[in-house]
């Protein structure tokens, strides 16, 4: 597009693409016909393609490079993706074709510039592209990142990203991202005799950190045994004098840790026991001051779950 190159954008620029499912293998070297590998989309476009290692459920595609070999490498795996899905209608009897699908992790600061004022901007994508773009509300776990869903044609979704990269190269991230990291598959865990156990095919694993978390909490009024008035651990007092502990959040991170509506503050202070204050932003400042207070357990507790967050 000569449009984007004459204004300046062949700079390098990184995309996010999260993969699940059985999408993460049409990228995969195994899985693509005569030599159409990732390597292969490597060498056409002149983009760095990683996908990331692990047994999880979903993988990171990170694309990195000039935005004309992002293009490129993005169209190759739009008509990759659009391929399979006419290969999947072949035998069947669905009528209509879904579109082509892609999920870009973009960090949340940058999502209020794709957003626009009044969602003018992405607005403005989807009509000029024909692409349908989802911005996600939440951010994806333990992260500063939110998901970015488009749909559509090939074409549109080259269009879409094009878009995309100008407004991502006009609003750098704002602070520290912290990047998505996709988990593997937790296994189910069992409490049992005061003791944590990971379920492991036909067996239960002892799972000391789990353990030590579940008798933190046990301690607590709120999951007070049935027929005990107070906390009934050998070794613990009851009268466990309480002390304060203050530590800061950066201001891009207190969102996750407050949840919407404060749904993840309360529940933090509910398995905690503790009481947990955040101070109001103060102007100049690029954090947030946090005040918990407790017995040592319930505030080691609250800091665990903070981090956590």
């Amino acid at each position: 597009d000569p449009k984007v190159s004459e204004g300046g954008l062949n700079v390098t620029l990184t995309i996010r693409l999260l993969m699940h499912g059985k999408v993460k293998h049409l990228l995969l070297p195994q899985q693509l016909p005569k030599g159409e590998t990732v390597k292969k989309m490597r060498e056409e476009s002149g983009a760095r393609i990683n996908i990331s290692e692990g047994s999880c459920p979903e993988r990171i595609v990170t694309i990195t490079g000039p935005t004309d070999a992002i293009f490129k490498a993005f169209s190759m795996i739009a008509l990759k993706f659009e391929e399979d899905i006419n290969a999947s209608m072949t035998n069947s009897t669905v009528t209509s074709k879904p579109p082509v699908t892609l999920r870009l992790v973009v960090p949340a600061s940058q999502c209020g510039s794709l957003i626009g004022k009044g969602g003018s901007k992405i607005k403005e994508i989807r009509e000029s592209t024909g692409a349908q773009v989802q911005v996600a509300g939440d951010m994806l776990p333990n992260s500063t990142e939110r998901a970015v869903t488009i749909s559509g044609t090939p074409d549109a979704i080259i269009q879409c990203v094009k878009q995309i990269c100008v407004v991502m190269l006009e609003s750098p991230p704002k602070g520290a991202t912290i990047p998505y990291r996709p988990k593997p598959a937790s296994a189910p865990i069992i409490f049992a005799g005061g003791q944590a156990f990971t379920i492991q095919g036909q067996y239960a694993i002892p799972h000391p950190d789990l353990t030590k978390l579940h008798q933190l909490a046990m301690q607590h009024p709120p999951f007070t045994p049935l027929g005990q008035t107070t906390p009934g651990f050998p070794g613990l007092d009851a009268t466990t004098p309480t002390s304060s502990h203050e530590l800061t959040i950066p201001n891009d991170l207190i969102g996750c840790i407050i949840g919407r509506q404060g749904s993840k503050i309360n529940e933090i202070r509910q398995m905690s026991g503790a009481q947990i204050k955040i101070a109001n932003a103060t102007e100049g400042s690029a954090e947030r001051q946090v005040t918990i207070t407790g017995s040592p357990a319930n505030i080691s507790l609250a800091q665990y779950l903070i981090n956590a967050r």
